[in-house]
């Protein structure tokens, strides 16, 4: 379920973070899922269990997953209305990825062609006008 690059620059932990946001988001993993106890998930990856549980309490921060003591670790149901702080981070980066699109000379039809298309892609192919 999680290939992480051992060679990588990148944190192990935050590389775990960000394949099992990847699985929510495309909603492989779907809400109140129970995600893989922390020993199981180290042993499959053969990687300390420290790391599982510092990227699962990052998960955990980041409002993706919650905790259930004695239990182990779900995945949140998204709470439309209760996300602000995130979205305004998201924003952020959607003007950020914007700019730079400008600056690579990508006319703005054409970004806004982008992201209906991402759109139309995630909501089974219907693309409205």
């Amino acid at each position: 379920m999680f290939e992480l690059d051992l060679r990588s620059r990148a944190p192990v932990y935050e590389q775990l973070v960000e394949k099992i946001k990847e699985l929510i988001i495309n909603n492989v993993l779907k809400p109140d899922q129970q995600l893989p106890a922390v020993r199981v998930l180290a042993s499959e990856l053969t990687i300390n269990p420290n790391t599982i549980q510092k990227a699962y309490r990052a998960l955990e921060q980041r409002g993706y997953i919650y905790s259930v003591p004695g239990r182990g670790s779900f995945v949140k149901p998204a709470v439309p209305g209760n996300n602000m702080a995130r979205l305004r981070a998201l924003e952020t980066e959607l003007v950020k990825t914007v700019s730079e699109m400008r600056y690579l000379g990508v006319p703005p039809q054409e970004i806004i062609t982008r992201i209906k298309m991402q759109l139309s892609e995630d909501e089974g192919g219907k693309l409205d006008d």
